[in-house]
């Protein structure tokens, strides 16, 4: 099945992000990793955005691992087993740069856990169509968030963030399938729309708490440190992830 425009994951609003990385950077943009982190709260910064990415790959992992057992064929579960070792590949990528910064990774990761666990618990899918929807839409909200952030960012530590939020296959598989269930049996669209709306505000309520309670991330994000967002840029970022959930929503075949 041909994916349609609107369900690759680089959607409009995060190509902004993504563009404002590569045009003519300056600040700490144009730096790259050995020059920037001679301000140690960058340092601190970045060590917690990566440790924040590396448990939330290892998270990704587990949970397509899990979702695997609930796939309904053979070449499904194989599909999410494919994707699950991407996750996993990330994952090793963000630690093995944690440990090159001088960081001991599951230190840095330690901070995340409650939240990013806290998420997982109370957005638990309950069958095989809300795990991809989960996937699809839950995912990329915070991917569209970290490719914000990467575009404030050194060019190495840039690089690595970009690399490791490359889809892993997961959003066509998951729009060629939600769609066939709905074609299949229309009212089905109606409760995973309303699962999606649900995503989409624990969601940004989670990345908030992660911000909140890491003041070295929280301020970098608000200029502090780095070339961070100013109060009304913090207000056009959310209104490009917004508009992105939107499209994500259409690419599914359901109303945002």
């Amino acid at each position: 099945m041909e994916t349609p425009d609107n369900a690759t994951p680089a959607t409009e609003a995060t190509d902004a992000a993504t563009d404002a990385a590569t045009d003519a950077p300056t600040g700490i943009a144009a730096q790259d990793w050995a020059t920037a982190s001679a301000d140690e709260n960058y340092r601190a910064a970045v060590v917690d955005l990566l440790g924040a990415l590396a448990y939330g790959e290892l998270a990704a992992f587990e949970r397509l691992a899990e979702d695997a057992k609930l796939a309904p064929t053979l070449a499904d579960k194989a599909e999410l087993a494919k994707m699950a070792s991407a996750e996993f590949h990330h994952f090793e990528q963000l630690r093995d740069r944690l440990a090159a910064v001088g960081a001991e990774p599951t230190e840095a990761m330690d901070p995340f856990v409650g939240a990013l666990d806290g998420f997982h618990k109370q957005t638990a899918p309950s069958d095989w169509l809300e795990g991809l929807v989960k996937a699809y839409v839950g995912d990329s909200i915070a991917s569209d968030f970290y490719r914000e952030v990467a575009a404030r960012l050194d060019s190495d530590t840039r690089e690595l963030v970009l690399a490791v939020l490359d889809d892993t296959g997961h959003a066509s598989f998951a729009v060629e399938k939600v769609r066939a269930a709905i074609e299949a049996e229309p009212r089905v669209g109606g409760r995973l729309a309303l699962w999606a709306r649900r995503l989409m505000g624990e969601a940004l309520s989670q990345s908030q708490r992660v911000v909140a309670d890491r003041d070295a991330l929280s301020t970098m994000l608000v200029g502090g440190v780095a070339d961070g967002f100013d109060l009304a840029e913090v207000g056009r970022m959310f209104s490009r992830i917004t508009e992105a959930h939107t499209k994500r929503m259409a690419a599914l075949g359901l109303a945002a």
